[in-house]
């Protein structure tokens, strides 16, 4: 099985300042993991002769002309993409001489070059990004979509379900409890097309469907999946980001002023403070886009070297789990099913 990933190294708020230190990282902590590095030469080479790099085996580089900007809508950057890193990482993958591609670019752009480049999976209407939160038990929790779709009708958000359900049960092991995401856990409440997709989920013999879920249970481990449209869940994802930074930085504020009660801190707290960092959103950085005929994670934006390594390490998952492969399965049992 290959282990290449394609990334685009312009990608992100930082570029090759992050990109690159990342890559070599994940290089050393995968020793069968080749790389590919998209973007302008000279920048990527300068950051490789810092790190004493710039001859590393399992390291390669394409040099791209162009890069496409953060404010770069869809539309544009489907016209005017040719030469650019996150198209030309695309098209690596397209072309079979990558098996994934990680970018830290922009969403929307990545989005709809997926789309075009790689295609999407029979029966599948519009990718989703997914993307692991912790929640209470210190397990794993999965949540789509993140951003990909502003609005979903009740047969995308059924589609998320599936895809999702196959992602989850590649880790447990076992039929993920799927639920929908919604204002009230009773079902008179939600929409029409929340309530509309909790109807298929019941019926559908292949998705362990639980109910609906509420916000404030988003980190309870009451499920294993759970599906909203990409509005809902960017919101409640950057939401919930900015409440575990805050918590994070006001102990880390109160208790560094004093070296002492640093010191104890450490020593009485060890095991709170190991646990605080399960909510460092660093340690998820990278959204899967599911629903292609190929593998690709997005990375935040501003992702360090650390959370950029995690995004890749996220690549390499799924690639020897093959996912794609699992989802285009399922969803062919599941849709047989359905039309009979």
């Amino acid at each position: 099985m290959g282990l290449t990933v394609a990334l685009d190294a312009m990608g992100g708020d930082f570029g090759p300042q992050v990109t690159v230190p990342a890559a070599v990282q994940a290089l050393l902590h995968s020793p069968e993991l080749k790389l590919i590095l998209f973007g302008d030469i000279s920048a990527i080479t300068t950051q490789l002769t810092l790190l004493n790099k710039l001859n590393h085996p399992r390291l390669s580089i394409v040099h791209c002309d162009n890069v496409i900007a953060n404010e770069t809508r869809p539309s544009q950057a489907l016209r005017h993409s040719k030469g650019s890193s996150m198209r030309m990482a695309l098209e690596a993958v397209a072309a079979g001489d990558a098996d994934a591609c990680v970018s830290a670019g922009n969403t929307g752009a990545l989005m709809a070059l997926s789309r075009y480049v790689l295609k999407q999976l029979p029966g599948v209407e519009r990718p989703a990004l997914i993307s692991e939160i912790p929640n209470r038990h210190a397990n794993h929790t999965w949540l789509l979509d993140l951003g990909a779709n502003v609005s979903c009708d009740a047969d995308t958000l059924f589609q998320f379900a599936v895809m999702g359900s196959v992602v989850a049960e590649q880790t447990l092991g076992t039929s993920p409890r799927v639920a929908l995401l919604n204002i009230g856990e009773e079902a008179i409440k939600g929409n029409d097309l929340v309530k509309r997709c909790a109807e298929m989920l019941t019926e559908s013999p292949d998705i362990n469907y639980i109910g609906y879920i509420e916000g404030h249970q988003l980190y309870s481990d009451k499920a294993d999946v759970i599906v909203c449209d990409g509005f809902v869940g960017n919101v409640s994802l950057k939401t919930s980001e900015g409440v575990a930074n805050l918590f994070i930085d006001c102990i880390k504020r109160n208790i560094g002023r004093n070296p002492f009660k640093r010191l104890i801190a450490k020593w009485l707290f060890r095991e709170l403070f190991n646990s605080l960092q399960q909510l460092n959103p660093d340690q998820y950085n990278g959204a899967s886009l599911l629903g292609l005929r190929g593998i690709v994670v997005k990375s935040h934006g501003s992702a360090d070297t650390t959370a950029l390594e995690n995004a890749i390490s996220q690549a390499v998952y799924e690639i020897k789990r093959q996912i794609p492969m699992k989802i285009s399965d399922r969803l062919e049992e599941v849709l047989l099913e359905r039309h009979y």
